[in-house]
């Protein structure tokens, strides 16, 4: 079961760099749910194994790539982010250690991966993923554009998924650079 998780995130990962066109150094969000995965309603089962096999599928993806992860926490911790401290070095940190009922376990197998973890209220991701319906919208840049992902399913949890573009500024005869998008 874990093995399939793992397999599943690595494809939502996958597919979301590639649409987003992710490069090196930028930020990649993620909200997740162990209790949705689990087909049960948010909050209710916290599963630290099943998280660890999401978090391993995805974070192996973006390692290869020199993509950042941003952990969202639940909102017992008002959805703070467990993220490498050389991502937001200029960031101010909040003092938490996330707990699988206490800030999630994806937050938690995190903060127990990452070298040099750190949390942060807030952050502008350049990307994210939604497992789960837990919201993870504050936390990207403005003018999120929605992504319909053929992968779109972790477990039970349904997957929502979005990319970050510049505003378009001038009006519909505006140029627009394509290397941005």
């Amino acid at each position: 079961m874990y093995s399939e998780l793992t397999k599943q995130a690595e494809n939502v990962t996958r597919e979301i760099v590639e649409t987003a066109k992710l490069k090196n150094g930028q930020i990649l969000v993620v909200g997740c749910s162990s209790s949705e995965i689990c087909g049960d309603k948010m909050g209710t089962n916290s599963n630290p194994d099943v998280a660890k096999a999401v978090f391993e599928g995805i974070y192996g993806v973006l390692q290869e790539k020199g993509i950042y992860l941003a952990a969202q926490c639940c909102e017992h911790l008002n959805r703070a982010l467990i993220v490498e401290r050389e991502a937001v070095p200029f960031s101010d940190m909040v003092n938490v250690v996330p707990k699988p009922k206490a800030g999630g376990s994806f937050g938690t197998a995190a903060y127990h991966t990452f070298k040099n973890p750190v949390a942060v209220e807030e952050i502008k991701a350049d990307a994210g993923i939604d497992i789960g319906g837990t919201l993870i919208g504050m936390h990207l840049k403005k003018v999120a554009v929605p992504v319909k992902l053929e992968n779109h399913r972790i477990g039970e949890a349904n997957v929502l998924a979005a990319r970050t573009r510049p505003k378009f500024i001038g009006g519909e005869r505006a140029i627009y650079n394509e290397e941005m998008m």
